[in-house]
């Protein structure tokens, strides 16, 4: 077995710890008879119900999430051959959770109904990003990306706390998910965001060996026959709908989407087959174990996921935007 095989082992092995953490941990301590019994043979108990309507819809919340960011990341660092882009530096996710909260003001309620207009608000966000980071002299550049994906996510965040904040119904009842939390995941939710997490893993699968290619430079790219452009396009979507998904299961989780692929080609290398899965798998076991730390580090109550995220992610974030490399792109 390939040195890049042990490590997507060691990640499937750290995703399963995770969610065996995740399904045992919390304000309800479960032994692993009463997590047997609410799985297979539920009879309407309280432990039952803790674990087939509070645990079971959280950790599968926290899976897709996961992996969607940590997909979209790569895609996101793939197609721009920028190492500072993901979906949040990007400003999809903020201009995703934007669009749907301005949805929910006006009554939709479910996933599969303000989803699409989350695809459509983190494609304008990210399409502003890209067009404010490519203005002057220099072109496209990463800290201008970065800088320009702050500012465009500040702004949009701005907006929808002060949309949240003036209705009080709505602030009641998202509040959790605007920070970023699993708290509120049932599986309703879960089937409802399964088909289109699938889309955007099937587009980010077939963007495989193309992103190796784009990854040698435009001019390499198109001496080997391929179009960088309709691979960006194609990145771009499967960027949106990805971390759109996320977005809409556990609002709008910072910095895992810029991390994970990081991680993953420190540990396995550039090839985009070994980068691609690892991000996803890496993305998941850290959405999952950031929740179990937040339900037990001020227990009984809980901080949220997006805090807990970003208290890692941030001073790796900040590590990167510093380091000579990235400044040299």
């Amino acid at each position: 077995m390939t040195a890049p095989a042990w490590v997507l082992s060691g990640a499937v092995v750290l995703v399963a710890a995770g969610t065996v953490l995740s399904m045992k941990v919390g304000a309800r301590p479960l032994s692993w008879a009463e997590l047997s019994d609410g799985l297979l043979r539920f009879s309407g108990g309280q432990a039952d119900f803790v674990v087939r309507h509070v645990r079971l819809p959280r950790t599968l919340c926290g899976l897709i999430a996961g992996t969607c960011l940590g997909l979209a990341g790569t895609v996101a660092q793939g197609v721009t051959r920028n190492p500072l882009g993901g979906p949040d530096t990007l400003g999809v996710n903020s201009g995703a959770a934007a669009s749907m909260i301005a949805v929910m003001t006006a009554g939709v309620g479910s996933l599969a109904g303000y989803v699409w207009f989350g695809f459509v608000g983190g494609a304008v966000a990210a399409l502003a990003v890209y067009a404010i980071g490519g203005s002057g002299r220099d072109g496209v550049t990463p800290v201008k990306l970065a800088l320009a994906g702050a500012a465009v996510s500040a702004l949009l965040t701005a907006v929808t706390s002060a949309v949240v904040l003036l209705d009080r119904d709505l602030f009641a009842r998202y509040r959790y998910w605007i920070i970023g939390s699993l708290a509120r995941s049932d599986l309703q939710t879960v089937g409802q965001a399964v088909p289109f997490a699938a889309v955007g893993v099937l587009v980010a699968v077939v963007l495989v060996r193309r992103l190796d290619v784009v990854a040698l430079g435009q001019d390499a790219a198109r001496s080997l026959g391929a179009r960088p452009g309709l691979t960006r396009g194609a990145g771009l979507v499967a960027v949106v709908v990805l971390a759109g998904t996320a977005t809409a299961l556990a609002g709008p989780v910072v910095f895992v989407g810029l991390v994970a692929p990081h991680a993953a080609r420190a540990l396995a290398g550039t090839a985009h087959r070994w980068v691609l899965p690892l991000s996803g798998l890496l993305a998941a076991g850290l959405v999952l174990l950031a929740d179990v730390a937040g339900r037990v580090v001020i227990a009984p109550e809980e901080v949220h996921i997006g805090v807990t995220a970003a208290l890692v992610g941030g001073p790796v974030f900040l590590h990167l935007v510093r380091t000579r490399k990235v400044a040299a792109l």
